[in-house]
């Protein structure tokens, strides 16, 4: 009965983890933008989680560097499942401009299963918000599957 009451209330109220892995914060802007009134993306229950555990939904932004590689992957293990890991910008893709530097380790790919990955440096809010709600269906499928 609570497990229901809870996947039943949990459904559509998916809430975001952020984790800057050494972006030039041009991403980390956009992703703050969308979630201020203008663009309103917490009117499709997306909110910003404190901590990994209570998070659904992981937004990485920024090459994957050396020094960032390590604490991420932990932060990553603490999120339960199901969880959707989302990449925003071109950064933790491909390393865009820091590609081939010596410190940087992209793409996040080689490391965890991406579910959606927002393109663009820096991606608009139209196109983060349209990220976002694909995870949350991919989450919501993750989810049904589980319960299975």
């Amino acid at each position: 009965m609570f497990k229901k009451m809870i996947a039943k209330s949990t459904a559509k109220s998916p809430w975001i983890y952020h984790i800057n892995t050494g972006s030039c914060n041009g991403c980390d802007i956009e992703l703050v933008a969308v979630l201020t009134p203008r663009y309103d993306a917490e009117r499709f229950g997306f909110k910003l989680a404190g901590t990994p555990r209570h998070a659904d939904i992981v937004v990485v932004s920024g090459p994957i560097t050396s020094q960032s590689k390590e604490r991420l992957l932990r932060t990553l293990e603490q999120v339960p499942e199901p969880k959707c890991v989302v990449t925003i910008g071109s950064c933790p893709q491909s390393g865009n401009v820091f590609k081939g530097s010596y410190s940087v380790e992209a793409p996040l790919e080689q490391y965890v299963h991406v579910d959606v990955a927002i393109a663009g440096c820096t991606p608009k809010p139209e196109a983060v918000i349209e990220g976002l709600y694909k995870a949350a269906e991919i989450l919501g499928k993750k989810r049904e599957a589980m319960n299975q």
